[in-house]
């Protein structure tokens, strides 16, 4: 059964920077792509960041680009998101995916539960 923990998330000061791991089971963890979505209060989902199987390809939404960066540890069966410069804006319920391929973000299939970020002063 496939499972994905998320840890990291909490309350930043506007500027300031956390950094979100996902912790991956039940499946072959270097055999998929990976990706960070997100859900800020009352607005849909927003795909985040996405990094294939073998670190080749990252994608990155406008929103963030420059400031966040996506990473794994295929040794560590986890994944992880930098997010440096943090606005108000950030502040949202992040998931980790599991895509559907190595190379591929088209399919997301499994979820985690998700972590909070809050960032305010």
């Amino acid at each position: 059964q496939v499972q994905l923990v998320e840890s990291g998330g909490g309350l930043a000061q506007p500027g300031g920077s956390l950094r979100l791991s996902c912790a991956a089971s039940g499946f072959t963890f270097s055999s998929y792509a990976m990706s960070w979505v997100r859900q800020a209060p009352g607005k849909g989902l927003e795909w985040v960041s996405g990094i294939y199987s073998d670190g080749s390809d990252t994608y990155y939404a406008d929103s963030v680009k420059g400031r966040f960066t996506i990473s794994r540890d295929n040794a560590k069966n986890t994944v992880y998101l930098q997010m440096n410069s943090l606005k108000p804006e950030d502040t949202a319920l992040y998931y980790c995916v599991q895509n559907g391929g190595a190379s591929d973000y088209d399919d997301f299939r499994s979820w985690g539960q998700g972590t909070q970020v809050t960032v305010s002063s």
